[in-house]
């Protein structure tokens, strides 16, 4: 009988490496020889190095001066300039003169007015109007509404109604130009607008007793010259029918009108 025997597989065998191979002894001429160049370039290094004829040298052999310290300071730090004081435009200049001119022109006319010389206080008003820049709303409405009280204390009470309203165009709740066109609107009998205006000085200051006296005043006032209209017209309209039914024998007496009082309407009757 025949035994088979597992094949092996071979172990590969590792090599040592060699031994180094002894080096030769440096001989003491060499070693001489290399300190003596080592020796010759360490002295020959300063030599160098201190020779001036160059012409250069380096931050380490020389110092920076006070001055020039000073000098790099003054050019990388610079202090911050004060801004100047922007001076008065001269427009601006221009225009504050010419309030003052206004203001004082106001003034002269106020003294004038309490001396009873209303003439006079208008033509300083007036003065004052024309000085004022037109952007002074304030003080263009103060004198529209001064020279209306003017105007009132000398009757001409429908230029007061107009200083009124372009005071109250500039300033549209300026109380005293309300109550003084209120008051010229009552003495031309415009009771309606007079009221109106009245109104509209409570809803500004709801605590003003003038304009709640007025409209108690003024309400009768209005109600009697409605009636009184309604009256005139009727008078106008019994003439113009007067004038057709004449024609045919007849004439408005024929018609009664019937007034009902729960709805304030007419009814016409014809009667013989």
């Amino acid at each position: 009988m025949v035994v088979i025997e597992p094949e092996v597989e071979e172990e590969e065998t590792v090599q040592p490496p060699p031994p180094p191979k002894p080096r030769p002894a440096s001989s003491s001429n060499t070693t001489a020889d290399s300190s003596s160049h080592v020796t010759a370039a360490a002295t020959a290094a300063p030599e160098a190095n201190g020779n001036d004829s160059d012409g250069f040298e380096t931050a380490s052999e020389r110092g920076v001066s006070d001055n020039e310290e000073e000098e790099e300071n003054e050019q990388g730090h610079h202090e911050p300039r004060q801004p100047e004081e922007d001076a008065p435009k001269e427009d601006d200049q221009s225009e504050q003169r010419a309030v003052e001119r206004a203001n004082e022109a106001k003034m002269e006319g106020n003294q004038l007015f309490g001396k009873g010389q209303y003439e006079e206080a208008l033509l300083q008003y007036d003065a004052a109007l024309q000085s004022a820049p037109e952007n002074s709303k304030e003080l263009r409405s103060i004198c529209h509404s001064n020279r209306a009280i003017c105007l009132l204390k000398l009757g001409k009470y429908d230029d007061a109604i107009k200083e009124c309203t372009k005071a109250l165009e500039l300033n549209p709740s300026y109380i005293k130009a309300l109550l003084r066109r209120g008051e010229a609107h009552e003495k031309l009998e415009h009771f309606e607008e007079a009221i109106a205006d009245m109104k509209k000085v409570l809803e500004l200051d709801p605590s003003n007793d003038q304009a709640r006296k007025s409209i108690r005043r003024l309400e009768p006032l209005a109600e009697a010259k409605r009636e009184k209209m309604k009256e005139e017209m009727i008078a106008k309209l019994k003439d113009m029918g007067n004038s057709v039914l004449g024609r045919f024998g007849m004439s408005v007496d024929n018609f009664k009108a019937v007034k009902d009082p729960n709805t304030g309407s007419y009814s016409i009757s014809f009667q013989r």
